[in-house]
């Protein structure tokens, strides 16, 4: 059996226990500045430097590097904007010529380079290194007149996408290290689906979905845009064929390795299961109307497909916590919810019908039938009012006053009462956390995967440091006090009224304990056999219980 690692709760910091990264970094300033420097911006073992910070925006400026270069082949919009174009290319450069030198500088503090005879050669010479040059010698090369050819100094450019590598690479090997041993199925079922396996690669796999997904949502929505179509047509027509590619290499890596997940074993069942889950018939429908469009484009018009490409944005919903606290804020005031609708369903129809009794001889081209005038009924009881449809007669406009007011409450039903309930799952989810944490503390020490487990909720349930640290510091004295007083002597819990009052609550709560996990037919049985408590004892218990 594999032995538990635990971590005593007085020797480990609340924000160890929550995992924040920004937190403040514990660097001295008595330091060297060369170690000083490497310690706030390339030190990854720092908790609170800006090393992650860092890494982030040098990663999101090459991918908008990336599309610059790529907009730069479109004269519509490069011509007229090739003063911003080339600002831009020199920020880009700045950024990535002070990176450069300041790892220059600080390589013979790193340990991939302190070791060896000559650190800051070592580091010029190295993979990276060679790559954070190639990525600014193109603007130093035609700064300086050297006759390139053009063609050239762009393929240069686009090797800044390399530099990305330094955030892929470590997260690959960390990967790589977890995964040692484990069969190609169990290496893709941590790349695709969240676990104690997937590390930082898995992260960055999500991200780059989600960047795919809102690039191909915002490609789709500009389409419809004709002056930005006309001039980026066959660009959209690639990057549509891309994302698609990606999109179906996700959903073929996740049929395919979802039978490593409890409940998926089976090979054709537990992946037919898989299938009909709600995200990955998401994913189906994120890529069915491209190949659907494709194949059958000679029998049928199926332009009208292109639309359901807009249902990519719903796979950001995967995992989503609000998502699914929401559905389940929807299943449990579902029954509230559809009476309320059925009233609004009434409501409607009724002033629809009276709408159309009272305007149709007064105006028979706007209310000539109920269901026309169903739409006119829903705009004035939800106080829309557009204004295209009124009533001119004085019993319609009278109606029509009444209407409004009592469309007021009736529609705020449903928003107030989703509103309330998810408001009331919160509260239910932390206290449910909160008695996690009372039965993870009780003994004084956290094992690593309770650890893990406090992280991933307060990260769930968005808690900041200061919430889960008053939360560990409020349980924490609570547990020392109950394990105070069941060492403490009763006259000397009497002699002190707030331990009395506390532990009068403890045995309270032992009692209701006792009642909820009791057979009551059971006690009953027993009580009425054995006579073993009075009258005044039972209804007391009862009392307790109640």
């Amino acid at each position: 059996m594999e032995e538990k690692t635990y971590v005593s709760i007085d020797d480990l910091d609340v924000k160890a226990i929550v995992g924040v990264a920004d937190v403040e970094a514990d660097i001295s300033r008595d330091l060297p500045l060369r170690k000083w420097l490497y310690a706030w911006t390339m030190d990854p073992n720092i908790q609170g430097n800006y090393q992650k910070f860092i890494d982030k925006w040098i990663s999101i400026l090459i991918v908008v590097n990336l599309f610059a270069l790529l907009f730069e082949q479109v004269p519509a919009i490069f011509d007229p904007n090739a003063h911003l174009f080339h600002y831009f290319d020199i920020f880009s450069v700045v950024v990535f010529t002070l990176e450069y030198f300041l790892r220059f500088y600080v390589a013979p503090e790193d340990p991939d380079f302190a070791a060896k005879r000559n650190a800051r050669t070592s580091y010029i010479f190295s993979p990276f290194a060679i790559i954070d040059l190639l990525a600014i010698a193109p603007f130093y090369l035609k700064f300086l007149g050297i006759p390139l050819d053009l063609r050239f100094l762009r393929f240069l450019r686009l090797l800044r996408i390399l530099k990305l590598f330094r955030i892929l690479i470590p997260a690959y090997q960390a990967f790589a290290k977890a995964n040692e041993g484990r069969t190609l199925r169990q290496k893709v079922h941590a790349l695709v689906f969240p676990g104690t396996y997937g590390g930082k690669l898995q992260e960055l796999f999500d991200g780059f979905i989600a960047v795919c997904v809102l690039l191909s949502v915002f490609a789709v929505i500009m389409e419809s845009v004709h002056s930005v179509s006309y001039m980026l047509n066959i660009q959209f027509v690639i990057l549509d064929a891309v994302m698609v590619g990606v999109f179906t290499l996700e959903y073929v890596m996740r049929m395919y390795s979802c039978v490593e997940e409890p409940g998926f074993k089976s090979p054709v069942a537990g992946r037919f299961k898989q299938a009909t889950t709600v995200s990955t018939f998401i994913d189906l429908l994120a890529i069915l109307p491209f190949f659907l469009e494709g194949l059958l484009n000679h029998l049928f018009d199926l332009r009208f497909l292109r639309v359901f490409r807009l249902t990519r944005l719903l796979k950001l919903t995967r995992g989503n916590d609000a998502t699914a606290t929401l559905v389940k804020v929807l299943s449990r005031e579902w029954p509230v919810i559809s009476a309320s609708a059925f009233i609004m369903i009434l409501l409607v129809i009724m002033t629809a019908s009276l709408g159309f009794l009272f305007e149709h001889e007064a105006q028979p081209d706007k209310y000539e039938n109920i269901p026309t005038t169903i739409y006119w009924a829903v705009i004035t009881l939800a106080s829309i009012g557009y204004g295209d449809i009124y009533p001119v007669t004085p019993v319609g406009r009278a109606m029509t006053v009444v209407m409004a007011f009592a469309g007021i409450g009736i529609f705020a039903i449903p928003a107030a009462i989703l509103a309330s309930a998810f408001s009331d799952e919160l509260v239910k989810e932390r206290d449910a956390l909160k008695a996690d944490l009372h039965d993870i503390m009780k003994d004084g020490r956290i094992s690593v995967d309770e650890l893990e487990y406090i992280r991933g909720e307060a990260k769930r349930l968005h808690l900041s440091v200061e919430e889960v640290s008053a939360l560990v510091r409020q349980i924490h004295q609570e547990v020392e006090r109950r394990a105070d007083l069941a060492t403490m002597p009763i006259h000397k819990i009497a002699a002190k009224p707030e331990l009395a009052a506390e532990h009068y609550k403890t045995l309270l709560s032992n009692i209701r304990q006792l009642g909820m996990l009791m057979d009551p037919a059971e006690f009953e049985q027993m009580r009425l056999a054995g006579n073993r408590l009075t009258p005044e004892e039972m209804a007391l218990w009862e009392k307790i219980r109640a």
